[in-house]
Order: C-alpha cells, then sequence, then structure tokens
C-alpha cells in the first residue's frame, strides 16, 4: 500500500512539441516514447508494463473505447505497432490511435533514504496526431516540491528526490532536442523549468495547507 499521498490534478507538467523535428504516426510515437521512457528507467523514475490509448474516427471524434496492453516488448521493439493496431475494437474498423500513455511504477527514497516503488510515480503521454507527437510528463506527488502536501517543509525528502527528477528533465530535453514548456498552474502547484514550486513558507516556517482537496 502506498504511504505517499497523491494529488488528483498534477503538482507540475512539462509539454515538449516535436512537430517539427519528429514526423507523424503511431512507429514515430514509440520511437519517442521509447527516447523519454529510456531516459526516466536510466533514473529509476519508471519503469514501463503498459501502453494505454484510445480510439478515435478522423472527423467524429472518440469511440469511448480505451485499450491497455501490457507488454514485455521495448518500446523501440518494430513488432510493438502491430500489437498496438491488433486491439482496435472491431465495432470501430475505421478507428485510430488516439495518444499513448506509458504506464508503470518509479522509485522514490523516504526520509531514511529507503527506496520504495510507487505505481504511477512519473505519468508522462506522447501524442499521435496527425501534426508531430508531443511528450507530455506529469507529477502528482509532494515529494518534488520543498513543502509537503500540508505545507511543512521537508527539505530531506526534496533532496532525495527533486534533483533525480531535475536531471532527468534536462536530459529529456536534450535527447529530444527541443525545450520544454511548462504546463498551467493547479491548486497544488506548478512547474518551473525543472522543478516544482507549490507555495512559499510564511513567517511560520510554513506553506498554504493543501490537504483539504487530496
Amino acid at each position: 500500500m502506498s504511504i505517499l499521498m497523491r494529488a488528483p490534478k498534477e503538482c507540475g507538467s512539462w509539454c515538449w512539441d516535436l512537430e517539427e523535428v519528429v514526423p507523424a504516426g503511431l512507429e514515430s510515437a514509440l520511437l519517442v516514447a521509447a527516447r523519454v521512457a529510456e531516459v526516466l528507467k536510466r533514473f529509476d523514475l519508471l519503469d514501463p508494463v503498459r501502453i494505454e490509448f484510445g480510439w478515435y474516427v478522423l472527423g467524429s471524434g472518440p469511440t469511448g473505447v480505451r485499450s491497455t496492453l501490457f507488454t514485455s516488448l521495448p518500446l523501440h521493439d518494430p513488432a510493438l505497432p502491430e500489437k498496438v493496431l491488433g486491439s482496435q475494437p472491431a465495432a470501430f474498423p475505421d478507428s485510430e490511435v488516439g495518444d499513448l500513455h506509458i504506464g508503470g511504477s518509479g522509485t522514490w527514497f523516504d526520509t531514511a533514504g529507503k527506496g520504495r516503488r510507487e505505481p504511477g510515480l512519473i505519468e508522462f503521454s506522447v501524442s499521435t496526431d496527425p501534426y508531430g507527437p508531443t511528450v507530455t510528463l506529469e507529477v502528482h506527488h509532494d515529494i518534488w516540491s520543498p513543502l509537503d502536501f500540508s505545507g511543512r517543509p521537508h527539505p530531506d525528502m526534496h533532496e532525495r528526490n527533486a534533483p533525480r527528477l531535475a536531471s532527468a528533465l534536462r536530459e529529456i530535453t536534450a535527447v529530444l532536442g527541443v525545450s520544454a514548456e511548462t504546463g498551467d498552474p493547479t491548486y497544488f502547484g506548478h512547474a518551473v523549468e525543472f522543478g516544482i514550486y507549490t507555495s512559499e513558507a510564511q513567517e511560520n516556517g510554513l506553506g498554504i495547507d493543501l490537504t483539504d482537496r487530496l
């Protein structure tokens, strides 16, 4: 059972628009996903085990059908696109694959320095739109911020986790060759370059208590 609190909205997000540098298509999106996943796995932030995606019909919109593919194949495996397309819903023979959401668990470190596994530690997806892929990465936990969700400083937790995320974000930017755009703020925080901002500590050393919406 998880001992991390998870926000229902992201604490921060980053987006890399590859429209002008990477061709469109499912195969291209999977190759991009593989490059990002390789970086995240190297930092032990995500071990990808599944791909989730919806189906849409051009001109009509989403079909309401979603597929989940559990696979041991690496995301760059040439056999993977065929497996993805093989899950097309029979009721929608003209449907196409929507955005690819890559799921799995990652490792975070508690105040004692013990590594713990957490499902969905990092959320990331790659679009399959006809203009070219876009990568989106989100985080939903307070371990990346200097303050926890209750507004209390937790420097040990922050120092054991946030630098790994920052390093991974920098490397993803280098691998993709484009700068990231930060997402819109939410109640739980927002991304600032390669980190997370929630609220500044007040005179009593505490920030805003965000637990009312957890």
